[in-house]
């Protein structure tokens, strides 16, 4: 994974139309996309300033896990998401360093994406995300 880009940073929101407007209006990022993304429990909305995206998430389900992560807060820090060319390769070569993996197989996540969340307890506490594009 060494040198492999930073794809996007995920942040958590209660009220998503608010934080979409804060950062397309007030701060002049671009809607890059909007999606619901059921398994995962998710409205996802991808806002772009440069090489930079941030993903905002609202709980589908004021019950589910990330919404209880988020707590009372209106945003809260999510994930980090890295891209890499072969994520089943990257998994692979993860695991056998001893890095603990919440997805032990790569899933669908937004945008056609293929996604794995590394497990927090080995990464310093950050959850990290591994994102293979569609087309990649």
């Amino acid at each position: 994974m060494i040198d492999a880009p930073l794809d996007h940073v995920a942040i958590v929101v209660r009220d998503l139309d608010a934080a979409i407007a804060l950062y397309t209006t007030t701060l002049g990022f671009s809607l890059v996309y909007r999606e619901l993304v059921p398994d995962q429990g998710v409205e996802a909305v991808g806002v772009r300033t440069g090489d930079a995206v941030i993903e905002l998430l609202r709980p589908l389900d004021e019950g589910s896990p990330i919404a209880k992560y988020r707590g009372d807060a209106q945003t809260k820090l999510h994930h980090t998401a890295y891209r890499v060319d072969d994520i089943r390769v990257e998994l692979e070569r993860l695991k056998r360093a001893g890095v603990r993996l919440i997805d032990e197989q790569p899933r669908r996540g937004a945008h056609g994406n293929t996604i794995a969340f590394l497990h927090p307890k080995s990464t310093g506490g950050v959850l990290i995300e591994l994102c293979q594009r569609e087309n990649g």
